[in-house]
């Protein structure tokens, strides 16, 4: 009888042992998952401020660049007066973050020539960012899209005129904002766009 007895006070001591170790990882488990919870908030947190870091310098850029140039709709524009080729144009306003300027409406094309006329002079001529360099005749813009806005010079030359040898656009301060077509070899001064966000 004592033998059981001591028997069922070992069993009862052993159970209430495992018992205790099961409750003690289950305690910590659920610490480890809440640690694992709130370190994953806090890096989700850490990639949000950066971002929002990111934005804001991009903003204070904007900012500067349009303080140099000038801001018109939705755009700021900066120009370059160095002539470079249509390539080089695009390369050089694709490396300060914008593109080369691509008025979408006549508003935008108004604000752009007043622009260059006032930044360049009366007698400037620059590239724009449109051209049909992969179609003939099928004008897109920076983004390859097809443009809806057209301003040719149509009074005195009729552009487009160049065919297949004048495959890039520029913009006329003398024909008052009038796009012409130009050999993409040719070097003008251009403009580069920013897109306000």
């Amino acid at each position: 009888m004592e033998l059981r007895r001591a028997c069922l006070v070992l069993c009862l001591f052993c159970f209430a042992q495992v018992t205790y170790q099961q409750k003690k990882h289950r305690q910590t488990s659920k610490a480890d998952g809440v640690s694992m919870k709130m370190h994953e908030e806090l890096k989700k947190e850490l990639q949000e401020l950066e971002q929002e870091v990111k934005h804001l310098k991009e903003q204070v850029a904007l900012q500067t660049i349009c303080l140099k140039g000038s801001k018109a709709l939705h755009k700021c524009f900066l120009s370059f007066p160095e002539a470079k080729t249509y390539h080089q144009a695009s390369d050089a306003c694709i490396s300060q973050g914008g593109t080369l300027s691509s008025p979408e409406n006549g508003d935008e094309n108004d604000a752009l020539y007043d622009y260059v006329r006032k930044s360049l002079g009366s007698g400037s001529e620059v590239w724009i960012g449109i051209n049909d360099m992969a179609n003939e005749g099928t004008w897109v813009d920076m983004t390859g899209s097809r443009i809806a806005f057209k301003h040719w010079e149509t009074e005195i030359t009729t552009q487009p005129d160049g065919g297949k040898q004048e495959n890039c656009a520029s913009l006329s301060a003398i024909a008052i904002g009038k796009w012409f077509d130009k050999s993409c070899r040719e070097t003008l001064p251009f403009v580069c766009q920013f897109a306000i966000v």
